[in-house]
């Protein structure tokens, strides 16, 4: 999914003229959170907004720990990036390596102008009052299915199907859609509506 230019300019723009949230006074940093469900888009959506913005991307991927850690990630992101941040120091997490099934490497996540976090969960109302931007991606299950197959393999089939029902309760209890500033489609078109 990649957005026209014309979205993209529009995204940018909301950042660029909403309020930093991320400490205070000159260098207080704007949230920027793209959230939906997996396979949906976020992930390219981000490294655009990052490149126009321009803005570090922090990736919920890097904060899982495995297919069952959905929860998990969020605590991290609030512990590890967003509370020092809003704290005015900078943020850093330890990358979850998915193949060895253990944290790590550490990243630094420095004080800018504009960070972007993308990944189910990004959203969490707990972010909410924090937050300059939520960007909604969405798209239909079998599409997002496929695309999903198609990146980590067959073999992931079970996992995939666990994680698309974990990622709707928490959807549905977090009513993230319905919060959003800007819903997207698949495809990178507004959603109205």
């Amino acid at each position: 999914m990649s957005v026209s230019p014309a979205v993209l300019d529009d995204l940018v723009a909301r950042v660029r003229s909403g309020a930093p949230h991320l400490g205070t006074g000159p260098d207080a940093v704007r949230l920027v959170l793209v959230d939906g469900p997996a396979g949906s888009g976020k992930t390219t959506l981000a490294a655009q907004l990052a490149a126009a913005l321009p803005a570090q991307v922090i990736h919920m991927d890097d904060l899982y720990e495995g297919w069952s850690g959905l929860g998990v990630g969020v605590v991290r992101l609030a512990d590890q990036v967003i509370d020092p941040l809003a704290a005015g120091r900078a943020g850093r997490y330890q990358r979850y390596d998915w193949e060895r099934g253990e944290l790590a490497e550490w990243h630094d996540v420095p004080r800018a102008p504009s960070v972007v976090v993308e990944g189910c969960g990004a959203g969490a109302r707990r972010f909410a009052d924090l937050t300059t931007l939520l960007v909604w991606v969405e798209a239909d299950d079998d599409v997002r299915l496929a695309r999903g197959l198609d990146r980590d393999g067959q073999d992931a089939h079970e996992h995939w199907v666990a994680w698309m029902q974990e990622e709707r309760e928490v959807y549905r209890e977090q009513a993230t859609a319905r919060r959003a500033d800007v819903r997207l489609d698949g495809w990178g078109a507004v959603v109205h509506g």
